[in-house]
């Protein structure tokens, strides 16, 4: 006999085996009963302040929410619905857990002012149907300034009219009705109406449909979520300034009031200046850029951007020349380019003769025991009065002088300060002071404040999708930080969000309230580089998981980032800001010379 005959004769040991009901008898044999249910007409909704809300399947989550509106200081807007943001005429279909998006967070701040700049847009067509309002960039106090094209500027008498019929519309509190609509319908709309900056950005939308918004009869488009009704839109305030106005709003830390405007000809100047680099370049927004990078023109724009930047530096090089500044403060926000603006400006400065002399403020920070304590009770290390104050007066004082001194140095792994190089700068050398408090008047001493220069570097930029929805400034600089932490620090794209907030706090505080005490405002915006660290930050975002916190914040920047086209990151130089955040910088390394 074959093996393969043997094989096949052999039975599986269970074969003698027999199903347990077979020893039943028929009438011992429980059949259990299938019903058919209806499913509840009722849904539930959990709040994160334990409570449930009970209410017929579909009601929009903006109803139940208005039955705890007073559990909540400050005005709801919206809603997170099983970690997914949703606005508040959303249909809740199942058992779910609910957050309220309240105007004091970052999503319901960004909400309402969306909302406001829409209803603004409304208010402006009905009353100026020839103009052309256009939404050009923020303010630190809570606004926008706006520009009007197509028309004169508004009077106060214009303006004045534009507010009292805003009031009007939320008194009656008209609704904003939401629609998805297929791609080729918004073109055929904004056909009509010759939005040419929103057909531009539609050419290269990859999805077959388009959100729209409609208010009394106009509709327009809107990037990101919006409020149900202008009744919500009770705060805000328009003002007159010079070439167009602005559009006030609350800020997060006090969501139902205005702050007093302040007044900021240095920051305004900055943003006309780089507004006229785009038209230099002929991109004055996302659709324009993206038609740039389709036709082949992408090194084009990186090499005069590129040069627009090296003039910058040139001239301000020039400025501290001529003013025979000893001392040079840089200051920005976290991911401005300070560094490699700082290493640049010191290239053109020994481009002139003058080698400039780098005072590191980390090694005057005090010892860690001693460190001032947040309102948390944490350590605040961002603090002006976590560092050395006294005896950087006194270095400061010994080395414009001439004398021979030896430096602090500071010792992260201990947390103490300790002995550090022994220094003596030649006649005329100037120092170079690079932190976040150096606008602060208390970093220097009195006596040479007047002749030091302070230079305050930030990413102010001014490319909008389309005239109504803005790029954020903030947004800019928080792609910047995820892409190098992921590089440099090893951080996932939700370490770096998770610490945005704090950032954010830190900045508000020590930061910009001092922006306009710069002597020279340096952008360091570029226009092509949201197409350029696109490449690197969709990956790092697409893997921050569903269900954590900041999912929702990594949806949004994708979402954002689906309008640019993607740059070859080749043709951008070494020498780059760009390349500080991308990596391949050449001024990584470099070091001033101190001979």
């Amino acid at each position: 006999m074959k093996v393969e005959d043997e094989i096949c004769n052999l039975k599986p040991a269970t074969c003698n085996l027999k199903p347990a009901t077979r020893n039943l008898q028929p009438e011992t044999r429980r059949i259990m009963p299938i019903q058919i249910t209806q499913p509840n007409k009722n849904i539930e909704i959990h709040l994160p302040n334990d409570k449930t809300l009970s209410g017929p399947r579909g009601t929009q989550v903006g109803e139940f929410l208005a039955q705890v509106s007073d559990d909540f200081s400050t005005p709801i807007v919206a809603a997170i619905i099983n970690n997914q943001i949703h606005e508040l005429t959303f249909p809740v279909e199942i058992e779910s857990n609910c957050q309220p998006v309240t105007m004091d967070t970052a999503d319901g701040a960004r909400i309402y002012r969306r909302s406001l700049v829409f209803l603004l847009e409304m208010a402006f067509i009905q009353l100026f149907p020839k103009g052309r309002l256009n939404i050009d960039h923020s303010i630190s106090s809570g606004g926008f300034y706006c520009e009007v094209t197509g028309r004169a500027a508004l009077s106060q008498e214009e303006l004045d009219s534009l507010k009292t019929h805003m009031q009007k519309l939320i008194l009656e509190d008209h609704p904003f009705i939401r629609r998805e609509v297929p791609i080729q319908e918004a073109i055929e709309h904004f056909q009509q109406r010759g939005y040419e900056d929103k057909l531009r950005l539609l050419k290269y939308r990859r999805k077959a449909y388009l959100t729209l918004y409609s208010f009394n009869g106009q509709m327009d488009y809107m990037h990101g979520y919006m409020v149900p009704s202008a009744g919500y839109l009770k705060w805000f305030d328009l003002k007159l300034v010079e070439g167009g106005f602005l559009t006030q709003f609350p800020r997060r830390h006090a969501p139902t009031q205005l702050e007093p405007m302040g007044n900021y000809p240095k920051l305004l100047s900055t943003f006309r200046q780089y507004g006229d680099w785009l038209e230099t370049l002929n991109i004055d927004n996302v659709g324009a850029l993206n038609e740039a990078i389709a036709a082949g023109r992408a090194d084009e724009i990186v090499l005069v951007s590129e040069a627009l930047h090296e003039q910058h530096f040139a001239d301000v090089a020039q400025q501290i020349v001529q003013k025979k500044s000893r001392i040079i403060l840089i200051a920005g926000p976290t991911s401005s380019g300070k560094t490699t603006s700082s290493r640049r400006l010191a290239i053109q400065l020994l481009a002139r003769g003058i080698s400039p002399y780098p005072l590191e403020l980390d090694n005057y920070f005090i010892d860690r025991e001693k460190n001032p304590l947040d309102e948390k009770g944490k350590p605040d290390f961002e603090t002006i009065e976590a560092l050395n104050l006294t005896r950087l007066a006194e270095d400061l004082e010994k080395l414009i002088s001439g004398e021979k001194i030896q430096l602090p140095r500071f010792n992260f792994k201990t947390g103490r300060g300790e002995a550090g190089d022994v220094v003596q700068l030649k006649e005329g050398q100037p120092i170079i002071l690079e932190g976040i408090h150096g606008m602060n008047p208390r970093l220097i001493p009195d006596r040479w404040s007047d002749s030091a220069f302070r230079i305050y570097v930030s990413a102010l930029t001014q490319l909008n999708l389309d005239r109504h929805n803005r790029v954020s400034t903030t947004d800019t600089r928080l792609i910047r930080r995820i892409v190098r932490d992921a590089r440099e620090r090893g951080y996932s794209a939700q370490a770096t969000i998770s610490r945005w907030e704090s950032v954010r706090r830190g900045e508000k505080r020590h930061i910009f309230p001092y922006q306009e005490n710069a002597d020279v405002m340096f952008n360091s915006a570029l226009v092509f580089e949201l197409a350029a660290l696109k490449g690197a930050a969709e990956p790092l975002l697409r893997q921050v998981p569903h269900n954590v916190p900041e999912y929702i914040e990594a949806r949004r920047l994708l979402a954002f980032l689906e309008w640019f086209l993607p740059l070859d990151i080749n043709l951008i130089p070494a020498n780059s800001i760009v390349r500080e955040f991308l990596g391949g910088s050449s001024l990584k390394d470099f070091k001033i010379w101190r001979g």
